[in-house]
Formats: C-alpha cells, structure tokens, sequence
C-alpha cells in the first residue's frame, strides 16, 4: 500500500512541472506578441502618415500651380499693353526724327529704356513659362500615379467581390474608405466564442482572399482584430480583449502566410480591442458586428513618394 501512495505522489509531481514548464513557455510567446504589436502599429501609424503627406503634398503643388498660372496670365495682358505701348512711341519716334536733335535724342532715349523694360519683362515671362510647364508635368504625373493606385483598388475590390460572392450573408462585407479597401469579417464566420482558433469556413475565405493577395504583390495587407465591450473570461496567456484582438489578427496573418506567394513583409497583425466598434455594444446584434477582423488593403506609395521627393 505505501508503493501505491508513493507511485501516486511521484506522478503528481512529475504533472505540475510539466504544467509549469508549458505555462513559462505561452508567457514568454504572450510577451514576444505584444512587442511585435506594438512594433507593427508604428509601421500603421508610418503608412497612414505617408498617406497624408501624399495628399498634402499635391493639394499644395496644384494650390502653387494655380497661382503661377494666374500670375503669368497677369503679366501676359501687362506684356501686351507694354507691347503696344511700344508701337505707339515708335510711332512718335518716326514722326519726330524729323523735329529738333535735342527732342529727338530724348524721344529716342525714352523708347530704349522701354524697350530694355519690355526685354526684362520677355524675359521674365519666358522662366515663368518655364516654371509653369514643370509644375503642370509634375502634377500630371502625381495625378496619373494616384489615378493608377485607384484603378489597381478597383480591380482588387472587383477580384475579390467575387471570388468571396459565396459568403454574402456569412458576416463577410467589402468596402472602401480614405483610400483603402476594408474586408470586414465577423468572427462568427472565422472563429467560436473566446477562441482564436480559426474555423474552417473562415479558413476557406482567407484562402480566396490569399489567392487574390498574391498576384497584387503592391498591395500592403492590415489584419486587425476588434472585439466587443464584454470583459475576455477565459483562462491561459490571454488576459483580456486586447490580448485577444492581437491573437486572432495574428491566426489569420498565419492563415494567409500558408500562400507561399504572399511576402511576409507585406503583412502587419495588429489589434484594437473594443475601442473601434462599427455598432452599439447595448444589442446582441450590434456586439456580433463588433466582434470581427478587418483585412485593410492600402496600395503601396512609393511612386509617388519618390516624386514627391524629386520636388524638395
């Protein structure tokens, strides 16, 4: 009998240094994942900022392009009136090369001054002229670059409309907003209550979503995860909502990362919590729409970073 109890308490040890061992090791992983969050909304906060200096940057060059323009308008009708001033004292020059030397001289005098005036004027018209070209070719290109990022979101949203047609009604919407494609997806579509887990159905939308992510290699891919205002009431490395939204942005980053086609470096997981609902929270619906993960497209901006550059 003493065997038994002595076999019996030797397993009991054995079981919770196991148990122990396994929790150090989901701690340490729990702590790594907030760090490469953190990490990776920086990288967000990087994206949006270029975006904004995009917009800024051409609202400006169309604001300077406006004003020079009108500026040279002004000063072609002044050139004109300069011009036919010109004629008209040329006129009198003829008509008084005939009067005394001293009021010729005079005349004559006059009409050279005006004359190096209208050639400064010329002049200065033809850099303006100048000036004007290169800004109108630069905003036709920033305008074309922007025209180009439109069209490719387009087509992606147009790509992925339908090869995700088979989920309408599941919770799966596509929209766009500020420039960038959102798939929005429930989470009862990909995971079950409280879990990260992604579920089967959800795993076949990530696919086609993946395949579509592939051959559109200048699309920077977002995963977030939102959740709702009720607390997280589980057990484990996961200590609340936000812990959550982190953990189911990143099992979908792994899901789309089995596309060996997809670079890793294109994709960021990040997590928001409960602080970004798209419903009220008092309602079973309105929290079921809170609870999802958003797939944000944005088209990369490189080119047009790169232009932007070229003016400073």
């Amino acid at each position: 009998m003493k065997k038994i109890i002595l076999a019996l308490l030797t397993l009991i040890s054995i079981s919770s240094c196991v148990s122990s061992k396994k929790f150090k090791e989901l701690d340490d992983k729990y702590i790594k994942l907030r760090s490469e969050n953190v990490e990776l909304k920086e990288r967000l906060d990087t994206l949006e900022n270029k975006n904004l200096k995009c917009s800024s940057a051409l609202d400006k060059l169309k604001f300077d392009y406006d004003n020079l323009k009108q500026r040279y308008e002004t000063l072609n009708k002044l050139y004109t009136v300069k011009e036919n001033a010109y004629k008209k004292l040329q006129a009198s020059y003829d008509a008084l090369s005939q009067s005394s030397s001293q009021t010729l001289a005079y005349e004559a005098e006059k009409s050279k001054k005006l004359l190096e005036k209208l050639e400064k004027e010329s002049a200065r018209l033809e850099k303006m002229k100048a000036d004007l070209e290169v800004k109108s070719k630069k905003i036709e290109q920033m305008e074309a670059l922007i025209a180009e990022k439109d069209s490719k979101l387009q087509n992606l949203k147009a790509s992925l409309k339908r090869a995700l047609v088979s989920f309408e009604g599941q919770g799966l919407k596509i929209h766009e907003k500020d420039g960038k494609l959102y798939i929005s997806m429930e989470n009862k579509l990909l995971f079950d209550s409280g879990s990260w887990n992604v579920k089967q159905n959800g795993k076949n939308a990530i696919d086609k979503i993946s395949k579509i992510l592939s051959i559109n290699p200048d699309i920077e891919i977002m995963i977030e995860g939102h959740t709702d205002n009720v607390p997280y009431r589980g057990n484990g490395p996961i200590v609340d909502n936000w812990d959550l939204s982190v953990k189911r942005a990143t099992s979908v980053v792994r899901q789309l990362m089995k596309n060996k086609n997809i670079d890793p470096k294109r994709l960021i997981a990040a997590g928001r919590s409960k602080y970004h609902p798209v419903a009220d929270n008092s309602t079973p619906q309105g929290r079921a729409k809170n609870r999802r993960i958003e797939v944000i497209l944005s088209p990369n901006l490189d080119k047009i970073m790169n232009l932007l550059k070229k003016e400073d």
